[in-house]
């Protein structure tokens, strides 16, 4: 109760991982190891983006170098602005 901005509970995390979870439970997921990495990369990387406010296919062909791509700044900047507004 002295900390009012950290909730009580812990369902923020867990929404968090919950599309993973759903779709490791889709037959025909990926099948190697090296899949089920890139998989959890890219949902890491969505859900990132997802929580910044950028959209994750502008983020994506920004980093790819992709014609007409937006240019985005890497998310370890944009986490930073949003901790440190000025």
């Amino acid at each position: 109760m002295e900390r009012p901005g950290i909730p009580l509970h812990t369902n923020g995390s867990e929404n968090g991982i919950r599309c993973q979870v759903a779709k490791r439970k889709i037959p025909g997921g990926a099948r190697s190891d090296a899949g089920r990495g890139a998989r959890g990369a890219f949902l890491g990387l969505m859900k990132t983006c997802g929580k910044l406010g950028v959209p994750f296919w502008d983020y994506l062909g920004s980093r790819l170098n992709v014609t007409d791509a937006p240019v985005i700044a890497p998310l370890p900047n944009i986490v930073r602005q949003c901790a440190n507004p000025a």
